[in-house]
Order: structure tokens, then C-alpha cells, then sequence
């Protein structure tokens, strides 16, 4: 699932349980735009607007962490707290002070979407480059030696079609 805030995205790894389950279901009908608040200088919270299946337990939260509150609240932690409940993910390769600035902590009324990552309407990359080429997920070229997840364009002569590769 990712996360969007102020046109940022960054990626959650989700936990397996009904909770996620239900919430990429609902992800499978389009993109969930939300109004979040902070709480308590530690996380940004507020209403899914709907009700997930809950399997409650005491957690320890960390910077990152992704859980759901009561059934139907969704909390993003950019701090530290320890409660009862949902684990649905978390957001990782971020600092503390990088999530808080992602997260708006501090902040109401803060537009979150979610949304699930998919096609960015890239249908065919070309180069006149003779080497393999690496294209981002939003169609510009990349780098090769940078991390991420890019599109590979085969080289002349290499054969036909281009396929996902993480670096």
C-alpha cells in the first residue's frame, strides 16, 4: 500500500491479518483520501471512515508503524506510544524526523491518500541508447545503480519487452 501526503508517496508493508485484508479489498475500488490530525506530538490519526475486522493486541509502537484503532480509525506513528491494537504495517527507511515532516506531524487536517501501487500508464519505453535502459516507475529514466523499483528496457538485440526490476 502507499501513502501519499502533499504529492510524497512512500511505501507500507502490510501485515497479514483480516484487517489488511479487508482494507486492500477496499483499496481494489479505488484510492481512500483521509483527513488525519496529530495526536500527542507522536502520531497523526483520524477516521478510515469505514470498519475493518480487528485482532487487538498490546503493541509497542515505533516511528513508521501503521495500526487501527477501535475498527474504524487508522493511526501513523512518527513517535513512540504503547496501546491495544491492529497491526496493519509500516513504513520503513525513514527517521523519526523524516516521518515526522512526511506525516505533517504536528498538523490537522492533514489529506492522506491510500492507495495501492499499479500501472502509471507507461506503455512503452523507448531509448536510442544501444544498453539496457532503467526507466522509474513514473516513466523518467533512472540511474543504474540507484535502489528502487525500475522498469528495465532490454538492449537492442536483447529481446522484446521490458520487465520490472529492484535494484
Amino acid at each position: 500500500m502507499n501513502i501519499t501526503i502533499d504529492g510524497a508517496t512512500h511505501a507500507v508493508t502490510l501485515a497479514d491479518n483480516a484487517a489488511t485484508q479487508a482494507l486492500l479489498a477496499k483499496l481494489q475500488e479505488g484510492p481512500i483520501t483521509l483527513s488525519l490530525n496529530t495526536n500527542g506530538d507522536f502520531e497523526i490519526w483520524g477516521s478510515l471512515g469505514f470498519s475493518l475486522p480487528t485482532a487487538n493486541e498490546h503493541i509497542d509502537c515505533q516511528p513508521g508503524d501503521v495500526v487501527l484503532y477501535s475498527g474504524s480509525n487508522i493511526c501513523i506513528f512518527y513517535g513512540y506510544n504503547s496501546y491495544s491494537y491492529t497491526r496493519l504495517g509500516s513504513i520503513k527507511g525513514l527517521s523519526a524526523e523524516a516521518l515526522k515532516a512526511f506525516l505533517k506531524g504536528g498538523q490537522s487536517h492533514i489529506a492522506v491518500t491510500l492507495s495501492l501501487p499499479g500501472a502509471t500508464g507507461i506503455s512503452q519505453a523507448s531509448t536510442s541508447a544501444e544498453e539496457d535502459a532503467y526507466f522509474s516507475l513514473n516513466g523518467t529514466r533512472a540511474g543504474r545503480h540507484a535502489k528502487g523499483l525500475y522498469i528495465k528496457r532490454p538492449a537492442k538485440g536483447q529481446g522484446k519487452g521490458s520487465k520490472k526490476v529492484v535494484l
